[in-house]
């Protein structure tokens, strides 16, 4: 056998599999990610592939169909009284476009509202601060891993025109991942960033080649792993009356609450106790006594948020459910220290022009509010919606005003006493 041939029988299937593999890349053609069922159906999946890429997002929020729904592990329990069930059989002018899951907090949500560009500009938000976010050491390692997207990390590097705070601090905040760290060409773009320079020239161009890359990734898997919650909204949307009375849905969200958490006396629904609670209350019991969320890098990485939306116009209603309060007896969890976090976080809020805010953490006590230990439940979204609804259907009479303190991305304002913060 000649050397020739010897050399194909080596290399031939590698070549053959990078040309193959640069045809499916670099190909014009492209999956119907933007149809309206596809946009139907993401609207619901919170799934991690549409969280992570912008073909299928980008293209809900840019319409005037969907609104953004910021938030974490609540949106994912669909029941009645869920806003996109609400807003379904209602036939109200929005539908939410849930952009959440269990483990998402402010640094990946900034990270996602970034990579929407125009797409946000001037639009209306639902943003949901979950208080649970705000440990001693925000967002984990496991938690960041698991919704971390390289497509719109680089699209920011790439961006950049001149480096801001905001830089400086994402830059620095990223660093304090392993996962970051280890994409070597990355970890020498932020350190440029944090020293207040452009990326290199050789790592720009990496970072746009791969850009290029994850973009055609994201075009040809999109949908991969996105189930709509279709089916469930549609079986819940039974349970409502046609029209829509507050006080009736107000006494059927108590009746439907108090058939779903039948099996306890803490008020939580009866297959969340049943699986995740009832063979552990022993070790449970006063097990949160030391818990804390009013010093924490999660009051800065949501200035990243709040600088976003800022940026973008956006007009945003926040909302700040309670936890339980027939479970914070049970584990010690202090609501004196809930209410010091509320008053902390409303004021980061407030004093940047953020004014429209639904705090519901003096609501922990209301009967059927919460559907568990920290979720909202029946009662506690449909006052959630005596909120949105209002703030989605009527037309804004005047535009936001926003005055940005990057004072909010110290450390000092981390480890501030809510007692020490002057009005």
């Amino acid at each position: 056998m000649s050397m020739k041939k010897k050399l194909f029988g080596i290399f031939g299937p590698l070549l053959t599999a990078a040309v193959l593999l640069s045809i499916f890349f670099f190909a014009p053609f492209k999956i119907d990610l933007d149809s309206k069922q596809v946009l139907a159906d993401a609207s619901t999946s919170m799934a991690t592939n549409v969280l992570r890429g912008n073909a299928i997002k980008n293209k809900a929020i840019g319409s005037k169909e969907y609104i953004p729904f910021f938030g974490s592990s609540e949106l994912s329990r669909i029941s009645p009284f869920h806003p996109s069930v609400l807003a379904e059989k209602y036939d109200r002018n929005y539908r939410p476009f849930l952009l959440g899951a269990p483990g998402t907090q402010s640094l990946t949500q900034a990270l996602m509202m970034q990579s929407m560009g125009e797409n946000l500009s001037h639009k209306k938000v639902v943003f949901i601060i979950s208080p649970q976010w705000f440990v001693k050491d925000g967002v984990t390692d496991d938690y960041f891993n698991a919704y971390y997207s390289e497509l719109q990390t680089y699209q920011w590097v790439s961006d950049l025109k001149k480096v801001t705070p905001d830089d400086i601090y994402l830059a620095t905040r990223l660093m304090d991942f392993p996962k970051v760290k280890e994409d070597k060409r990355l970890d020498s773009a932020l350190n440029d960033i944090i020293a207040g320079k452009l990326p290199s020239t050789s790592d720009k161009e990496y970072i746009d080649w791969m850009i290029n890359l994850f973009s055609r990734e994201d075009e040809l898997f999109g949908k991969i792993g996105m189930i709509s919650k279709e089916n469930e909204i549609e079986k819940a949307k039974k349970h409502l009356p046609n029209a829509y009375n507050v006080t009736e849905l107000d006494q059927l969200a108590a009746k439907i609450g108090q058939k779903a958490t039948n099996n306890n006396s803490l008020e939580i629904s009866n297959s969340f106790y049943a699986k995740r609670l009832k063979n552990k209350l022993n070790r449970l019991e006063n097990s949160q006594t030391k818990l804390d969320y009013r010093f924490s890098p999660e009051f800065s990485d949501l200035q990243l948020v709040l600088s976003q939306l800022a940026q973008d116009n956006a007009e945003v209603l926040f909302i700040i459910p309670p936890v339980n309060k027939r479970w914070s007896d049970f584990t010690g969890l202090s609501q004196e220290m809930l209410q010091d976090f509320s008053k902390k976080v409303k004021y980061q809020l407030t004093s940047q022009g953020f004014n429209n805010i639904a705090d519901f953490t003096k609501d922990s006590d209301k009967q059927y509010f919460m559907a568990d230990t920290i979720h909202l439940g029946w009662r506690g979204w449909l006052a959630a919606d005596q909120r949105i609804e209002p703030f989605l259907e009527k037309k804004s009479t005047e535009a936001p005003k926003y005055k940005l303190d990057e004072s909010f991305y110290s450390k000092e304002w981390q480890q501030k006493e809510p007692d020490d913060i002057k009005k």
